[in-house]
């Protein structure tokens, strides 16, 4: 991935944003390589992506938002300057279901996913092997059904050591504690295996089966305190029929699951993904 500086903002929407930021941009020298925006109506809302060469502007991310900000005050904007030379800190969490795991770890070894995975942890020792052929620190932290209090502890230890910029639950089966949803609102991905709202909970495929469905899917999503109810960054689907069963959706899901979770962490990591309220807009 070539070397940018993204600039993301979301602010009221109003006339002159966009000639503003651009006017802004074009005054430092800057050559815009990527441009997105979007305009909620209903809300009253607008959001907006750059990618800028860093060459073509001369100035250093920390410089660009240094300039950038009376720009922020005056819209009342809610923004943020991203340098793509530092790479975002993602901890994986996993529990015995290895997909989604192994599948991230494939995209990251090859470079799919531009970023540093500092460690994976577990509340259970299944994946160790795996994850340290890749060279990665694997914790394990098994969580004591009767008191979860002590293993969250670590875990946010264990998370803070590593400089976390984002976490992802590859089907870590375990339900955050409050104080980590809210210390990493945004910045926490979960993929659950259902096309949310439907089925949430545990064993959504076979929830699914009893029903007769003839899709499933699967939900990437950022965590809340509300289970399986927060901002949707991606969804996929795969049709199924009555010859299928409850097994065979969940050999079906598994493949969705992948696509679904890679796709958003990737959108995570690119700066494609704005929460508003509980809505996201995607720019992919």
């Amino acid at each position: 991935m070539s070397h940018a500086y993204r600039l993301v903002v979301s602010c009221p929407d109003r006339v002159g944003i966009v000639s503003r930021v651009s006017t802004f941009i074009a005054e430092q020298g800057g050559w815009i390589t990527e441009a997105n925006q979007h305009s909620d109506l209903g809300a009253g809302r607008f959001f907006m992506r750059y990618e800028i060469n860093p060459e073509s502007i001369g100035l250093s991310a920390e410089e660009l938002s240094k300039h950038f900000a009376p720009i922020g005050e005056e819209f009342g904007m809610q923004w943020r300057v991203h340098d793509t030379a530092t790479k975002m800190r993602v901890v994986l969490m996993v529990s015995k279901d290895s997909h989604c795991l192994v599948d991230l770890l494939h995209r990251w070894q090859s470079g799919d996913l531009d970023c540093d995975i500092p460690c994976v942890i577990s509340n259970h020792d299944d994946m160790r092997s795996l994850v340290e052929w890749h060279g990665i620190p694997f914790h394990h932290v098994p969580v004591d059904k009767h008191d979860k209090t002590p293993a969250f502890a670590e875990v946010e230890r264990l998370v803070e050591a590593a400089q976390a910029d984002c976490i992802v639950l590859a089907r870590y089966m375990q339900i955050i504690p409050p104080t980590l949803c809210e210390r990493y609102a945004g910045r926490l991905i979960n993929i659950h295996h259902s096309f949310l709202p439907s089925f949430v909970g545990a064993k959504p495929y076979h929830q699914a089966f009893g029903r007769g469905v003839k899709l499933i899917g699967a939900t990437c999503h950022y965590v809340t305190e509300e289970l399986d109810a927060g901002p949707i960054i991606e969804q996929d689907i795969h049709r199924v029929t009555h010859c299928h069963t409850a097994e065979d959706l969940v050999r079906l899901g598994r493949d969705v699951e992948q696509k679904a979770l890679a796709r958003g962490l990737r959108w995570h990591l690119e700066d494609r993904v704005l929460i508003h309220g509980n809505k996201t807009i995607v720019f992919a």
